[in-house]
């Protein structure tokens, strides 16, 4: 992803920051997105939203900080920084305040694997982490570290994470997590949902690699 131009870069994250506004995952200026850009990152400024983003006030970031231009970067640039430098695979990060996601991470729920789909993010559970203050080191690092196993994981009574090897992908995963936690809370309504067992999961991973059915990490 590093090696687009960097104008291209940022149309696209603009592009896809409104996406991500216009089906739901934020709403105002919650949430932020990025992409990796040579030694450091692409990143949505401080107080954007879908009417004001545009490709000339992404920030331009430095893993250690450092930014250029006149507006400041995402006030959660150091979740972002901390997942690019645990993961050298991770191309985007997408964090959103989703309303499903949410729900379940205030309640420090991990979202079980009551559903096969919950695999497509790496194993038989979505991980939620414990809740520290927005902006800050130690949120970064509990991010990173359940990311290192997975593409995606809760945020304790703020939102949710992921990483993708592009733009696009990390925004689908962001989709698919929003999904499956809507779906998980319906369920529950019926009564705790059955789990899939770990010869049942063994089964779909090995399956899925038959049909390169998604790269999970």
């Amino acid at each position: 992803m590093s090696s687009e131009n960097e104008q291209q870069l940022r149309e696209h994250l603009a592009e896809q920051y409104r996406y991500v506004e216009q089906i739901g995952l934020n709403e105002l200026s919650s949430g932020n997105l990025s992409c990796r850009f040579e030694y450091g990152m692409l990143i949505s400024p401080s107080g954007a939203s879908a009417d004001n983003i545009t490709p000339e006030s992404v920030v331009r970031v430095s893993l250690d900080g450092e930014w250029e231009g006149d507006r400041k970067p995402s006030s959660e640039w150091r979740m972002h920084a901390a997942v690019y430098l645990a993961k050298p695979s991770a191309e985007a990060v997408v964090h959103t305040h989703s309303d499903y996601c949410v729900a379940l991470a205030s309640q420090l729920m991990p979202l079980p694997g009551f559903h096969y789909l919950v695999g497509s993010f790496g194993g038989n559970d979505v991980p939620c982490v414990p809740y520290s203050t927005f902006g800050t080191q130690s949120l970064g690092d509990d991010a990173a570290r359940a990311l290192a196993t997975r593409t995606a994981c809760l945020l304790g009574n703020h939102g949710m994470i992921c990483r993708g090897k592009n733009l696009k992908s990390a925004v689908n995963l962001a989709h698919r997590l929003e999904i499956m936690c809507r779906q998980y809370v319906l369920t529950r309504q019926l009564g705790e949902p059955k789990l899939l067992t770990e010869e049942q999961w063994d089964e779909f991973f090995e399956r899925a690699k038959k049909v390169s059915y998604g790269r999970f990490i």
